[in-house]
């Protein structure tokens, strides 16, 4: 059974980095095809970057090119998803993606907010 999960994301500035990784079992990530896919809210998910298989090079979409950078780790059967001078516009829901014998696999996802605001908190005031 293919297992994807993702970690990483959180509140970041405008400007800044985060480190994505895809913990993967059930596939092996160095010898199989694998993405990023992202979904802003209100949005269909887009492709972001991919990995292929062995040695056969990357892509990205043309927004991410420069600033992000797909890798994976033999040793830790991982995925990750270097992201630098994020923008506010990278603000979504990303998305690891295996291709594995015909199938995609996904993970659950992990939110990235890019925002010079800070997340908020909640009072509540009750007698």
């Amino acid at each position: 059974q293919v297992q994807l999960k993702e970690s990483g994301g959180g509140l970041v500035q405008p400007g800044g980095s985060l480190k994505l990784s895809c913990a993967a079992s059930g596939i092996t990530v160095v010898t199989s095809r694998m993405s990023w896919f992202r979904q802003a809210p209100g949005k269909q998910r887009e492709f972001v970057a991919r990995i292929g298989p062995g040695g056969s090079g990357t892509s990205y979409v043309d927004s991410v090119k420069g600033r992000f950078t797909i890798s994976r780790s033999y040793a830790e059967n991982t995925l990750y998803l270097q992201m630098n001078s994020l923008e506010p516009e990278d603000t979504g829901t990303y998305y690891c993606n295996g291709f594995y014998r015909g199938t995609q696999h996904w993970g659950q996802g992990t939110q990235v907010t890019v925002s010079s605001w800070g997340q908020g908190t909640q009072v509540t005031v009750s007698s």
